[in-house]
């Protein structure tokens, strides 16, 4: 274990540990448990092509450490250092993956005080949300509502189509190197994916918090106001200014996130 926060006198001390869970596929996910003297714990959810590394994440488990909060982050499966294929869609099977590391930091005495999703993780954690009453404080940080838009932004003008036409298409990055396959298979699960019918599944006992930017290019702030429209216990905070992932905006949004997650949880 390596101690965290040794330089700053007025912070709790945080150890962190490498922790390993197995999913319900039987695959090795990877997480970082940040530990406080408290058992109230916080799960934090990494976007599209992210890890538990990316650096909004690091922003928000540190915030909320310096509350006296612990902290785990982690890789989805097919992401980062955790086991299993990489897939476009895995909006179901990423909420599966946060049931495993659910139960197990409950089996571990944790009391989960909320779980907090970014862009596709924001999706998951309102997927999760809508199946599972186990954690009772959720917050979507720049969600999109409706899964069927943004699709051709990302991977291509007239992509859909040749997916349909040819089974896959392999999205490639700035050197024209293939970065990660679309199937059609993990299309269609995006596009069968209704964020719709999962809000208004969502318990009125489920305390909600959506967080979007002003100025989101790659998610409109729109899609926040449709899930105010539909989550039942549900709280709205924009952002001015602030874009996807918030990159001159990290303090108001880890002040956001932490003052509503604390206006409910005893450290």
């Amino acid at each position: 274990m390596a101690q965290t926060n040794g330089n700053d006198p007025f912070s709790p001390p945080v150890s962190q540990e490498r922790v390993v869970i197995t999913n319900k596929h039987g695959e090795r996910l990877v997480g970082l448990l940040h530990h406080t003297a408290s058992n109230k714990i916080v799960v934090l959810c990494h976007g599209f092509i992210a890890t538990k590394n990316d650096s909004l994440i690091l922003d928000l488990a540190e915030a909320l450490t310096k509350e006296g909060i612990s902290v785990f982050r982690f890789d989805f499966s097919g992401n980062g250092e955790s086991e299993g294929q990489f897939e476009y869609g895995n909006y179901r099977k990423e909420a599966d993956d946060l049931h495993s590391v659910v139960l197990y930091l409950c089996q571990k005495s944790y009391d989960i005080a909320a779980v907090v999703g970014h862009s596709k993780g924001g999706d998951v954690v309102i997927l999760y949300a809508s199946v599972h009453d186990d954690v009772g404080t959720i917050v979507n940080l720049s969600g999109r509502f409706d899964l069927r838009k943004g699709i051709e932004e990302r991977i291509g003008e007239g992509s859909i189509d040749k997916i349909n036409k040819e089974g896959y298409l392999d999205v490639k990055d700035k050197s024209e190197n293939a970065s990660y396959r679309v199937t059609k298979e993990s299309l269609m699960e995006r596009l069968n994916t209704d964020m719709r019918a999962a809000s208004v599944s969502i318990s009125k006992g489920c305390r909600f918090l959506t967080v979007h930017g002003s100025a989101d290019k790659t998610i409109p702030v729109e899609d926040a106001h449709e899930f105010a429209k539909h989550i039942p216990n549900h709280e709205l905070r924009v952002i001015e200014g602030a874009n996807h992932n918030y990159t001159s905006h990290r303090k108001e949004v880890a002040d956001a996130v932490v003052d509503f997650i604390t206006s409910n949880v005893t450290v």
